[in-house]
């Protein structure tokens, strides 16, 4: 099992520029943080990736 960051990381590694979008959300996958974070970090709402 992976290792995933909390939010705090997520949220500096994206305002750094060192993770986008994509990464963000595969937070919210990992339930590591939620829909409502990610619009937080990244200023847009989430929309759960279709298979």
């Amino acid at each position: 099992m992976i290792n995933f960051p909390d939010f705090n990381s997520i949220k500096s590694w994206y305002n750094a520029q060192l993770w986008t979008k994509d990464m963000v959300s595969y937070g919210v996958v990992c339930n590591k943080i939620t829909a409502d974070q990610y619009k937080e970090i990244t200023g847009e709402d989430y929309v759960a990736p279709t298979p």
